[in-house]
Parts: C-alpha cells; structure tokens; sequence
C-alpha cells in the first residue's frame, strides 16, 4: 500500500485581481492565482517543478502601491492585494521584454512565442540590422542531445534542474558577464568531458529548444519534425524498479523523444540517462 502524504488545509488568502475579488490557498503565487482564475499572463521561465528564478520578467503584474512591477511567477498573493495582469505598464513592459529577447535570440521553436510578439505588438526588428545578437552555432558533441545556444534566454532552468534542485550533478553554469554570459560546461568543454551524466532533465525544463534531442535537430533540419503527426503514450520505465513514468513521443512509428509527466510523485519530470534515451532496442528496423 503506498502512503500518501497528508496536509492540514491551507488558509485562503483573498484579493482583487483586475478588480475581481478572488481567493486562493496561502502562499501561492500571483502567477497561480492568474491561472485558476483563466488568466494568460505570458511566461518563459517558471517551471511547475523548479523555484522561480525570476529571470524572463514576461510575466510582470502591476501591483497597487508597489514602485516597481512585480514577477508573477515568484510573488506570493497577500490579503487585500490589488493586482493589474493587463495594464498599459504591463502590457508595455512585456512587450519590450519580448522585442529585446526575440532581436537578440532565436524564437522559432519557444512555444507561443509568435502568438505574445503578436498579442504584444512587439517590434523587434525596431533595433535594426546592427543589434547585437547571441549568433551562436549549436553544440553537436555528443549522440544524445543538441546544445544550441542560439536559442538560449538564459533562464537557469537548465542549470537549476542539473544542480541543486534535482540532478546534483552541477555539469552547467552560468559563464561571463552582461550580454556575454552564456550556459557552459566547466572551461567550455564538450560534453562528453564534462561532469555531464546525460540525464536530460535540462532538456525536460528548457522553454525555447535550445537544449533538444539530437533526433528531434536532425529531423528540424532534415525538414520532417511534425509535432502534428506525434502521439504520446505514457508508460512505465523497465530499466529497474523505481517506476519512473515515460512519455513516449512517436512519429511515423519512431520514438523521437521520451519525456516525463511533472506531476508524477516519483520522478516529477526528471529520469536518468536509461530512461530518457535507452529506447533504441525497441524500434530496430
């Protein structure tokens, strides 16, 4: 019999949010309380299964009385609290967010990233030719995932998910400063003479493709990914007892990628290096 935790219930914690009185459990996030609410406040960086790092500032809320707007995803709903999700300064804010992210980093695979430059308005061609522009060509130094940092927004997800909050591996980190800073293995080294165990769990968390399956590149640049013709079909891993789910993502009868359920109580999206890409012995041709 498994056991199942148990929780004394939370408070509700009530406020005004775009004038609407609404109430949510204590210490969830303005973020949360936008979602149960039906609100889409855009958002790059937070993961369901990571601390917020604050980093993409998409998801920034006006605050009454606060100087400053607030992060979404990190600030915690307090009692009497009036919250704006669609201001002028917010709506402004997110849409020079979004130019200054989409002139200098590729956007193409960021889910929902044309949908918000569009709802936003967002010119990021306004800076011209001469932007600066990360322009970094991918990292192919190993068979099993795709590191290009062209596509990068340096949100740590990755660094977070291999460091301290989920792998411990610490294999990545933030190098250089300003608009040099970069992720990178220790000294800039491959991959496969890094502290690296191949888990994937990066992959699992990065919001823009920049860190991908090496077949989902190859079928990118080969012109035949189609996420439209992918199924996905969850099972259980058999490489050993722990009982890791597996989400199977399948096109033309290949398993392309494998992914893991974030609300699964045993992995919470993360898997190892068997079960992230030992699928091969099930599709010979």
């Amino acid at each position: 019999m498994s056991a199942v935790p148990l929780q004394p219930p939370r408070r509700l914690v009530e406020f005004t949010l775009d004038g609407e009185p609404v109430r949510v459990p204590e210490g969830s996030t303005l973020l949360d309380a936008c979602r149960a609410a039906g609100k889409d406040v855009p958002t790059l960086c937070q993961g369901d299964t990571l601390t917020p790092k604050n980093a993409c500032r998409v998801c920034m809320v006006e605050v009454e009385g606060a100087r400053t707007l607030a992060p979404a995803c990190s600030r915690r709903a307090e009692a009497g609290m009036e919250v704006r999700t669609d201001s002028e300064r917010a709506r402004h804010s997110r849409k020079l967010v979004l130019e200054l992210l989409a002139s200098s980093t590729d956007l193409s695979t960021t889910p929902r990233a044309a949908e918000w430059i569009e709802e936003y308005g967002a010119e990021p061609g306004r800076f011209g030719e001469d932007a600066a522009t990360v322009a970094e060509e991918p990292k192919v130094d190993n068979d099993l995932y795709v590191r290009d940092y062209d596509k990068c927004i340096l949100c740590y997800k990755c660094v977070d998910a291999c460091g301290e909050q989920w792998q411990n591996t610490f294999a990545i980190a933030v190098a250089g400063r300003g608009f040099d800073a970069r992720i990178s293995t220790e000294h800039d080294a491959p991959l496969t003479d890094s502290a690296c165990v191949y888990c994937g769990n990066c992959i699992e968390v990065c919001p823009t493709g920049a860190l991908s399956f090496k077949t989902e590149f190859d079928m990118r640049e080969a012109g035949t990914w189609d996420e439209e013709r992918q199924t996905e079909t969850t099972t259980v891993c058999a490489y050993c007892g722990v009982g890791c789910n597996l989400t199977l993502h399948v096109q033309d009868n290949d398993i392309v990628k494998v992914s893991s359920p974030h609300d699964n109580p045993v992995t919470h999206g993360n898997l190892c290096i068997k079960g992230r890409f030992g699928y091969q012995h099930v599709q010979q041709h």
